[in-house]
């Protein structure tokens, strides 16, 4: 089955930028790919989708801020997040889908803060 590692988190002033990576450990091509976030004490939510044909859907709390890529001659996904601010703080999930099945990483944490 495919792993997913996550990178690029950190912290962050508000109005900051970072680039999350998700690498997989095999071609992911064909698989829907999306990265999600959760907050202390809050659900894990959805924060951008790009599926196989690299059609992208985000959050309203990110559009605008936020874009999803992919690079499949390199098996990873991007999230570029910019004008960060502290409610975008939380542990960023990785999460490729494919016939049904998904599979997660093990999450970055991101902190905005000044």
């Amino acid at each position: 089955q495919v792993q997913l590692v996550e990178s690029g988190g950190g912290l962050v002033q508000p109005g900051g930028s970072l680039r999350l990576s998700c690498a997989a450990s095999e071609r992911i091509s064909r698989y829907n790919m999306g990265w999600y976030r959760q907050a202390p004490g809050k659900e894990r939510e959805l924060v951008s989708a790009i599926t196989s044909g690299a059609v992208t859907n985000y959050a309203d709390s990110v559009k605008g801020r936020f874009t999803i890529s992919r690079d499949n001659a390199k098996n990873t996904v991007y999230l570029q997040m910019n004008s960060l601010k502290p409610e975008d703080t939380a542990v960023y999930y990785c999460k490729g889908s494919y016939f049904g099945y998904d599979y997660w990483g093990q999450g970055t944490q991101v902190t905005v803060s000044s």
